[in-house]
Protein backbone atom coordinates (compact mmCIF):
# COMPACT_ATOMS: atom_id res chain seq x y z
CA UNK A 1 0.00 0.00 0.00
CA UNK A 2 1.59 3.32 -1.00
CA UNK A 3 2.21 5.71 1.83
CA UNK A 4 0.95 9.27 1.62
CA UNK A 5 2.88 10.87 4.40
CA UNK A 6 4.34 14.31 4.53
CA UNK A 7 2.63 15.88 1.55
CA UNK A 8 -0.90 15.18 2.80
CA UNK A 9 -0.32 16.00 6.48
CA UNK A 10 2.28 18.79 6.61
CA UNK A 11 1.37 19.72 10.19
CA UNK A 12 2.52 16.32 11.50
CA UNK A 13 6.26 15.69 11.68
CA UNK A 14 7.74 13.25 9.20
CA UNK A 15 9.12 11.11 12.03
CA UNK A 16 5.75 10.87 13.75
CA UNK A 17 4.13 9.88 10.46
CA UNK A 18 6.70 7.12 9.97
CA UNK A 19 6.03 5.91 13.51
CA UNK A 20 2.29 5.80 12.77
CA UNK A 21 2.86 3.67 9.68
CA UNK A 22 5.22 1.36 11.54
CA UNK A 23 2.58 0.83 14.24
CA UNK A 24 -0.01 0.02 11.58
CA UNK A 25 1.96 -3.08 10.49
CA UNK A 26 4.63 -3.98 13.08
CA UNK A 27 7.43 -6.35 12.12
CA UNK A 28 9.95 -8.51 13.97
CA UNK A 29 13.32 -6.78 14.36
CA UNK A 30 16.47 -8.37 15.80
CA UNK A 31 19.20 -6.30 17.45
CA UNK A 32 22.55 -8.06 17.59
CA UNK A 33 24.19 -5.88 20.28
CA UNK A 34 21.79 -6.67 23.09
CA UNK A 35 24.07 -5.81 25.98
CA UNK A 36 24.51 -2.15 24.98
CA UNK A 37 22.42 0.12 27.27
CA UNK A 38 21.34 2.30 24.35
CA UNK A 39 20.10 -0.75 22.47
CA UNK A 40 18.14 -1.94 25.50
CA UNK A 41 16.50 1.46 25.99
CA UNK A 42 15.48 1.72 22.34
CA UNK A 43 14.31 -1.89 22.20
CA UNK A 44 12.06 -1.49 25.22
CA UNK A 45 10.56 1.72 23.85
CA UNK A 46 9.93 0.15 20.42
CA UNK A 47 8.30 -2.87 22.05
CA UNK A 48 6.20 -0.74 24.42
CA UNK A 49 5.09 1.52 21.55
CA UNK A 50 4.15 -1.56 19.51
CA UNK A 51 6.48 -0.53 16.70
CA UNK A 52 7.97 -4.02 16.48
CA UNK A 53 8.37 -7.38 18.11
CA UNK A 54 11.94 -7.27 19.38
CA UNK A 55 14.63 -9.92 19.78
CA UNK A 56 17.84 -9.00 21.58
CA UNK A 57 20.93 -11.17 21.22
CA UNK A 58 22.90 -11.94 24.36
CA UNK A 59 22.88 -13.99 27.54
CA UNK A 60 19.40 -14.00 29.08
CA UNK A 61 20.62 -14.21 32.68
CA UNK A 62 22.43 -10.89 32.26
CA UNK A 63 20.06 -9.13 29.83
CA UNK A 64 16.67 -9.96 31.36
CA UNK A 65 17.22 -7.93 34.54
CA UNK A 66 18.29 -4.99 32.37
CA UNK A 67 15.25 -5.15 30.08
CA UNK A 68 12.95 -5.37 33.09
CA UNK A 69 14.66 -2.43 34.74
CA UNK A 70 14.22 -0.47 31.50
CA UNK A 71 10.46 -1.09 31.57
CA UNK A 72 9.81 -4.45 29.91
CA UNK A 73 8.10 -5.82 33.02
CA UNK A 74 6.06 -8.40 31.09
CA UNK A 75 9.10 -9.84 29.29
CA UNK A 76 7.72 -9.03 25.85
CA UNK A 77 11.23 -8.83 24.42
CA UNK A 78 12.74 -12.14 23.30
CA UNK A 79 16.36 -12.78 24.27
CA UNK A 80 18.48 -15.31 22.39
CA UNK A 81 22.08 -16.29 23.06
CA UNK A 82 23.68 -17.24 19.72
CA UNK A 83 26.27 -19.44 21.41
CA UNK A 84 23.58 -21.62 23.00
CA UNK A 85 20.33 -21.08 21.05
CA UNK A 86 18.81 -24.14 19.33
CA UNK A 87 18.51 -22.07 16.12
CA UNK A 88 22.30 -21.90 15.83
CA UNK A 89 22.55 -25.46 14.54
CA UNK A 90 19.85 -24.83 11.93
CA UNK A 91 21.52 -21.61 10.86
CA UNK A 92 24.94 -23.24 10.66
CA UNK A 93 23.56 -25.94 8.38
CA UNK A 94 21.91 -23.33 6.15
CA UNK A 95 25.12 -21.28 6.09
CA UNK A 96 27.17 -24.35 5.22
CA UNK A 97 24.85 -25.08 2.28
CA UNK A 98 25.22 -21.46 1.18
CA UNK A 99 29.01 -21.20 1.50
CA UNK A 100 30.46 -24.69 1.05
CA UNK A 101 31.22 -23.98 -2.61
CA UNK A 102 33.59 -21.30 -1.30
CA UNK A 103 35.40 -23.77 0.94
CA UNK A 104 33.53 -23.29 4.23
CA UNK A 105 33.35 -26.48 6.29
CA UNK A 106 30.80 -27.46 8.92
CA UNK A 107 32.84 -26.33 11.90
CA UNK A 108 33.51 -22.91 10.36
CA UNK A 109 29.84 -22.56 9.47
CA UNK A 110 28.83 -23.24 13.08
CA UNK A 111 31.37 -20.77 14.42
CA UNK A 112 30.30 -18.14 11.90
CA UNK A 113 26.58 -18.58 12.56
CA UNK A 114 27.14 -18.18 16.32
CA UNK A 115 28.57 -14.67 15.88
CA UNK A 116 25.87 -12.15 16.86
CA UNK A 117 25.93 -10.11 13.62
CA UNK A 118 25.72 -13.25 11.53
CA UNK A 119 23.10 -14.89 13.76
CA UNK A 120 20.91 -11.78 13.44
CA UNK A 121 21.20 -11.76 9.67
CA UNK A 122 20.57 -15.51 9.48
CA UNK A 123 17.35 -14.87 11.40
CA UNK A 124 16.39 -12.41 8.65
CA UNK A 125 17.53 -14.67 5.81
CA UNK A 126 15.62 -17.65 7.21
CA UNK A 127 12.44 -15.64 7.83
CA UNK A 128 12.65 -15.74 11.64
CA UNK A 129 12.93 -11.94 11.74
CA UNK A 130 11.94 -9.24 9.26
CA UNK A 131 14.99 -7.01 9.68
CA UNK A 132 18.15 -6.47 11.69
CA UNK A 133 19.74 -3.38 13.26
CA UNK A 134 23.38 -3.29 14.38
CA UNK A 135 26.34 -0.93 14.51
CA UNK A 136 26.18 0.67 17.96
CA UNK A 137 29.26 -1.43 18.79
CA UNK A 138 30.41 -2.96 15.49
CA UNK A 139 31.97 -0.99 12.66
CA UNK A 140 30.07 -0.18 9.49
CA UNK A 141 32.41 -2.48 7.60
CA UNK A 142 31.54 -5.43 9.83
CA UNK A 143 27.80 -4.71 9.67
CA UNK A 144 27.69 -4.35 5.89
CA UNK A 145 30.00 -7.32 5.28
CA UNK A 146 27.77 -9.62 7.35
CA UNK A 147 24.60 -8.38 5.65
CA UNK A 148 26.12 -8.80 2.19
CA UNK A 149 27.48 -12.28 2.86
CA UNK A 150 24.32 -13.62 4.48
CA UNK A 151 21.32 -11.64 3.21
CA UNK A 152 22.80 -10.64 -0.13
CA UNK A 153 21.65 -8.06 -2.64
CA UNK A 154 18.13 -7.65 -3.98
CA UNK A 155 17.46 -9.18 -7.37
CA UNK A 156 18.47 -6.65 -10.02
CA UNK A 157 20.88 -4.83 -7.69
CA UNK A 158 24.64 -5.09 -7.94
CA UNK A 159 25.66 -3.03 -4.92
CA UNK A 160 24.61 -1.96 -1.46
CA UNK A 161 24.60 1.78 -0.87
CA UNK A 162 23.09 4.06 1.75
CA UNK A 163 20.93 7.09 2.21
CA UNK A 164 19.93 9.51 4.95
CA UNK A 165 16.48 10.81 5.65
CA UNK A 166 17.08 14.47 6.41
CA UNK A 167 14.18 16.03 8.31
CA UNK A 168 14.66 19.75 7.87
CA UNK A 169 13.30 22.42 10.21
CA UNK A 170 10.25 24.40 9.13
CA UNK A 171 11.99 27.76 8.85
CA UNK A 172 10.31 29.14 5.76
CA UNK A 173 13.35 28.40 3.62
CA UNK A 174 13.10 26.86 0.17
CA UNK A 175 13.95 23.39 1.45
CA UNK A 176 11.84 22.06 4.32
CA UNK A 177 10.46 18.80 5.64
CA UNK A 178 11.89 15.36 4.79
CA UNK A 179 14.30 14.78 1.91
CA UNK A 180 16.72 12.03 0.87
CA UNK A 181 20.52 12.39 0.67
CA UNK A 182 22.43 9.55 -1.04
CA UNK A 183 25.06 8.11 -0.86
CA UNK A 184 26.54 9.69 2.26
CA UNK A 185 27.90 6.68 4.10
CA UNK A 186 29.13 3.78 2.02
CA UNK A 187 30.24 3.93 -1.64
CA UNK A 188 33.38 6.06 -1.77
CA UNK A 189 33.82 6.80 -5.47
CA UNK A 190 30.80 5.49 -7.41
CA UNK A 191 31.02 5.20 -11.17
CA UNK A 192 28.20 6.02 -13.60
CA UNK A 193 26.50 2.64 -13.25
CA UNK A 194 26.72 2.74 -9.46
CA UNK A 195 25.39 6.30 -9.29
CA UNK A 196 22.50 5.30 -11.51
CA UNK A 197 21.66 2.45 -9.15
CA UNK A 198 22.03 4.73 -6.12
CA UNK A 199 19.69 7.32 -7.65
CA UNK A 200 17.12 4.68 -8.57
CA UNK A 201 17.14 3.09 -5.11
CA UNK A 202 17.02 6.45 -3.32
CA UNK A 203 14.03 7.46 -5.39
CA UNK A 204 12.19 4.26 -4.50
CA UNK A 205 12.93 4.81 -0.81
CA UNK A 206 11.67 8.40 -0.92
CA UNK A 207 8.32 7.14 -2.16
CA UNK A 208 8.14 4.03 0.04
CA UNK A 209 9.27 5.54 3.34
CA UNK A 210 8.19 9.17 3.09
CA UNK A 211 5.32 9.04 0.64
CA UNK A 212 6.76 11.91 -1.39
CA UNK A 213 6.88 12.06 -5.18
CA UNK A 214 10.63 11.86 -5.84
CA UNK A 215 12.34 14.60 -7.82
CA UNK A 216 15.96 13.61 -8.22
CA UNK A 217 18.77 16.16 -8.38
CA UNK A 218 22.06 14.76 -9.69
CA UNK A 219 24.42 17.15 -7.98
CA UNK A 220 27.67 18.63 -9.24
CA UNK A 221 29.73 21.80 -9.00
CA UNK A 222 28.16 23.00 -12.26
CA UNK A 223 24.62 23.18 -13.64
CA UNK A 224 23.78 21.73 -17.02
CA UNK A 225 26.46 22.74 -19.56
CA UNK A 226 27.94 25.65 -17.59
CA UNK A 227 31.26 23.81 -17.21
CA UNK A 228 33.10 21.10 -19.08
CA UNK A 229 34.82 18.60 -16.81
CA UNK A 230 34.81 14.80 -16.40
CA UNK A 231 33.12 15.11 -12.98
CA UNK A 232 30.28 17.10 -14.51
CA UNK A 233 30.05 14.81 -17.52
CA UNK A 234 29.71 11.83 -15.17
CA UNK A 235 26.47 13.21 -13.70
CA UNK A 236 25.20 13.97 -17.22
CA UNK A 237 25.80 10.32 -18.12
CA UNK A 238 23.93 9.22 -14.99
CA UNK A 239 20.92 11.22 -16.14
CA UNK A 240 21.00 9.52 -19.55
CA UNK A 241 21.21 6.06 -17.92
CA UNK A 242 18.27 6.88 -15.65
CA UNK A 243 16.19 8.04 -18.61
CA UNK A 244 16.90 4.74 -20.34
CA UNK A 245 16.52 2.40 -17.36
CA UNK A 246 13.80 4.19 -15.38
CA UNK A 247 12.03 6.58 -17.79
CA UNK A 248 9.20 7.11 -15.29
CA UNK A 249 11.53 8.82 -12.80
CA UNK A 250 11.72 12.61 -12.64
CA UNK A 251 15.41 13.54 -12.60
CA UNK A 252 17.73 16.27 -13.77
CA UNK A 253 21.41 16.99 -13.68
CA UNK A 254 24.05 18.00 -13.36
CA UNK A 255 22.67 20.58 -10.94
CA UNK A 256 24.33 22.76 -8.35
CA UNK A 257 22.69 22.53 -4.96
CA UNK A 258 21.27 26.05 -5.03
CA UNK A 259 19.74 25.45 -8.46
CA UNK A 260 18.22 22.23 -7.13
CA UNK A 261 16.36 23.93 -4.26
CA UNK A 262 15.82 27.60 -5.10
CA UNK A 263 13.21 28.42 -7.77
CA UNK A 264 14.68 31.82 -8.66
CA UNK A 265 18.14 30.36 -9.28
CA UNK A 266 16.61 27.38 -11.08
CA UNK A 267 14.79 29.75 -13.43
CA UNK A 268 18.11 31.30 -14.43
CA UNK A 269 20.32 28.23 -14.52
CA UNK A 270 17.97 25.35 -15.46
CA UNK A 271 14.99 26.83 -17.24
CA UNK A 272 12.25 24.31 -17.99
CA UNK A 273 13.50 21.70 -15.48
CA UNK A 274 10.95 19.50 -13.72
CA UNK A 275 13.37 19.13 -10.80
CA UNK A 276 15.39 22.31 -10.35
CA UNK A 277 14.03 24.49 -7.56
CA UNK A 278 11.93 21.65 -6.10
CA UNK A 279 14.24 18.65 -5.66
CA UNK A 280 13.70 16.27 -2.72
CA UNK A 281 16.13 13.43 -3.57
CA UNK A 282 19.76 14.54 -3.73
CA UNK A 283 22.35 12.25 -5.29
CA UNK A 284 25.93 13.23 -4.55
CA UNK A 285 28.82 12.51 -6.92
CA UNK A 286 30.95 10.80 -4.27
CA UNK A 287 31.19 10.02 -0.58
CA UNK A 288 33.27 13.12 0.18
CA UNK A 289 30.50 15.42 -1.04
CA UNK A 290 27.64 13.42 0.46
CA UNK A 291 29.13 12.90 3.90
CA UNK A 292 30.22 16.54 4.22
CA UNK A 293 26.83 17.77 3.02
CA UNK A 294 24.73 15.73 5.44
CA UNK A 295 26.86 16.77 8.40
CA UNK A 296 26.66 20.46 7.44
CA UNK A 297 22.90 20.16 6.99
CA UNK A 298 22.59 18.48 10.38
CA UNK A 299 24.98 20.62 12.40
CA UNK A 300 24.51 24.06 10.86
CA UNK A 301 21.08 23.65 9.30
CA UNK A 302 19.45 22.06 12.33
CA UNK A 303 18.19 19.01 10.45
CA UNK A 304 17.54 15.60 12.01
CA UNK A 305 19.60 12.98 10.17
CA UNK A 306 18.27 9.41 10.17
CA UNK A 307 20.79 6.96 8.79
CA UNK A 308 22.85 5.76 7.15
CA UNK A 309 20.04 3.46 5.96
CA UNK A 310 21.17 0.59 3.74
CA UNK A 311 19.57 0.08 0.34
CA UNK A 312 20.03 -2.69 -2.20
CA UNK A 313 19.81 -5.67 0.18
CA UNK A 314 17.39 -8.55 -0.40
CA UNK A 315 15.91 -7.97 3.09
CA UNK A 316 16.29 -5.09 5.56
CA UNK A 317 19.47 -4.82 7.62
CA UNK A 318 20.63 -1.45 8.90
CA UNK A 319 23.72 0.13 10.36
CA UNK A 320 24.05 2.52 13.29
CA UNK A 321 26.73 5.03 14.17
CA UNK A 322 28.82 3.93 17.14
CA UNK A 323 28.11 7.38 18.58
CA UNK A 324 24.34 6.88 18.31
CA UNK A 325 21.84 7.66 21.04
CA UNK A 326 18.89 5.51 22.06
CA UNK A 327 16.62 7.84 20.06
CA UNK A 328 18.68 7.17 16.91
CA UNK A 329 18.34 3.42 17.42
CA UNK A 330 14.58 3.73 17.96
CA UNK A 331 14.27 5.75 14.75
CA UNK A 332 16.27 3.12 12.86
CA UNK A 333 13.99 0.39 14.17
CA UNK A 334 11.05 2.40 12.80
CA UNK A 335 12.72 2.71 9.39
CA UNK A 336 13.60 -0.99 9.31
CA UNK A 337 9.97 -1.90 10.06
CA UNK A 338 8.83 0.32 7.19
CA UNK A 339 11.36 -1.28 4.84
CA UNK A 340 9.99 -4.71 5.77
CA UNK A 341 6.39 -3.75 5.06
CA UNK A 342 5.02 -4.72 1.65
CA UNK A 343 5.06 -1.90 -0.87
Amino acid sequence: MPLLLYGERPNVSAMNLMIEHAKAAPKHIVLAEGDDPRIIEAAVKASRDKIAAITLLGAEDSLRPLTRAAGDVDDNITILNPSAAPQTQTYSEALYALKRHKGMDGAEAHQTAAMPLNFANMMVRQGDADGSVSGAVHTTGAVVRSALQIIGTREGNSLVSSFFIMILPETGQNLAGPVIYSDCGLVIAPDVDQLTEIASAASDNAKALLGIDPKIALLSFATRDSALHPHVEKMRQVLERLKTQRPELIADGPLQFDAAIMPDIAARKAEGSDVAGQANVFVFPDLNAGNIAYKITERLGGAKAIGPILQGLAKPANDLSRGCKAEDIYNMIVVTVLQAQPV
